[in-house]
């Protein structure tokens, strides 16, 4: 896999994205369609995308790579997942829908008032920038290591030209071409897994059958963890009621992924929408953690140093692009950067419009769709693709490992908040203090963190693993309600 060959690869996947772009966005392409996609998706179509749009690059390379060492203890994280869908499709879904909301932050203004609304709007931009910039990078790093370093191409120019690429192919149909561009990803990327498992079993002559059969019987197979609830951070519980809580917070109350579901005629067809989605997303990662496992035992038979690798992301592409023929190194290329640009292509399109809804308020003009409205859409679209760079090319900067993802953690404490203020708003009839929501929102992340630091790392056994989010949010409800006033009184 030569990287010559690798780029001509990457040129021909964005010519057939730019096609895409260029036939769905002909025509009627104004702020309805890109927001919203007309309110004309179908399900199926949106239920199979959002796989793509789920499952990052860093998920693709970081998953396997993880087997190593966590064996199949993530899959306790995604059962919580497929639980926190459920909620998802039958708590949230249908108070989006009853209010018909465009940006579902507005929630929060007819709840709470106008700071509890923009306070949860700037979560989800500071969030959604953090979290994709980090998951670009990622992959970035990736394809400048195995591509571009050998024509040595600065990584600046590697991240700008995949933002343009993005850019070019979503800056007009938005939604509508996010839509149809992801469900092509996905499909790219659930092959992709499939004979990724196909390639590593016949490299170590095992057939499709004989390969789960060793993975079962591996020592990487194990899925469940009961003991030692205070110091294990892979303890069954913690997995579980943080994959709950994290679903419901960077899924239920993210744009990115709501946007879609909100594109859908009628809430039964959103409803429809997620529980085909929870199964199919059930199953693509129990493949993904079977290619860590294949991946590990590869390793083992060939005699590769996993310590050579300096990360366990390295695995993956390392096995694909250096150790296996042509094919599986180009489904490898395929998965990774349907798997990234899925990623990337729907939070640009979410960015954008939580912008331009919640805090230019589009959707209290009286014509959306007028010319100079639509002309100020595109420029807060490229201004986020600049904002990405910037953020990428400082990850860069900081060539710190354990910096950049202490910042990525500190971006996931931002959904703490998020969580708190929407379960108080369903959960009572309390009126929170509009006044003191932003204070409360910086203050309970941090007293997070001192607790961690201070008190529970120095003093105690006990290890915070997934249900960070829900003292995040507890704290926030905790703070809500004692500023808040009764309602019924009030």
């Amino acid at each position: 896999m030569t990287p010559t060959f690798l780029l001509l690869f990457l040129i021909c996947y964005f010519s057939i994205l730019m096609t895409i772009a260029y036939a769905t966005a002909r025509g009627k392409a104004d702020n309805t369609t890109f927001f919203l996609a007309n309110r004309n998706s179908k399900w199926y179509m949106v239920a199979f995308g959002m796989i793509g749009t789920t499952l990052s690059g860093v998920t693709f390379i970081s998953v396997p790579g993880a087997v190593g060492l966590s064996q199949f203890s993530y899959f306790q994280f995604i059962l919580g997942n497929a639980v926190g869908f459920m909620i998802i499709a039958y708590v949230l879904l249908p108070l989006y829908y009853r209010m018909n909301l465009t940006s579902i932050y507005t929630y929060l203004e007819s709840r709470f008032g106008k700071r509890s609304y923009q306070t949860g709007a700037f979560l989800f931009l500071v969030s959604r920038t953090i979290g994709s910039a980090f998951r670009l990078y990622l992959v970035v790093i990736i394809l400048q290591r195995y591509i571009f370093d050998e024509w040595h191409i600065p990584f600046f120019v590697t991240v700008a030209l995949c933002l343009l690429l993005i850019w070019m192919y979503t800056s007009k149909g938005g939604l509508k071409t996010i839509i149809v561009t992801d469900m092509l990803q996905t499909f790219f990327l659930v092959l992709a897994v499939v004979l990724s498992i196909y390639f590593i079993a016949r490299s170590l002559n095992l057939s499709a059958i004989d390969a789960f059969e060793t993975i079962k019987h591996s020592s990487y197979s194990k899925i469940f963890f009961w003991d030692h609830f205070t110091d294990n951070n892979k303890h069954f519980l913690k997995h579980f009621i943080g994959g709950i809580f994290v679903t419901v917070a960077m899924t239920g109350l993210d744009q990115d992924l709501m946007q879609k579901n909100l594109s859908m005629k009628t809430i039964g067809e959103a409803q429809k929408n997620m529980l085909t989605f929870t199964g199919v997303f059930l199953m693509v990662n129990l493949f993904f953690l079977a290619v860590g496992a294949l991946l590990y035992l590869y390793a083992a038979q060939v005699g590769i140093q996993l310590a050579s690798l300096l990360t366990p992301d390295y695995l993956y592409p390392e096995i694909a692009l250096r150790h296996l023929a042509v094919l599986p190194g180009i489904i490898f290329m395929l998965g990774l950067t349907a798997a990234t640009f899925a990623t990337t292509d729907s939070a640009l399109t979410a960015l954008t419009t939580s912008f331009c809804v919640d805090f230019l308020h589009f959707n209290k003009k009286t014509d959306p769709n007028e010319p100079t409205l639509i002309k100020t859409r595109n420029w807060v679209h490229l201004g986020f693709s600049v904002l990405i760079l910037v953020v990428v090319v400082a990850f860069r900067m900081l060539n710190n490992d354990s910096v950049v993802n202490a910042i990525f953690t500190a971006a996931s404490y931002t959904y703490g908040p998020m969580l708190g203020l929407f379960a108080f708003g369903i959960l009572t009839r309390r009126k929170a203090n509009d006044h003191f929501v932003p204070f409360i929102c910086i203050i309970a992340p941090f007293l997070c963190y001192l607790i961690n630091k201070a008190i529970l790392i120095p003093y105690t056994h006990y290890v915070v693993g997934f249900e960070l989010i829900v003292y995040n949010g507890a704290l926030t409800m905790l703070a809500l309600f004692c500023t808040s006033i009764n309602k019924q009184k009030g």
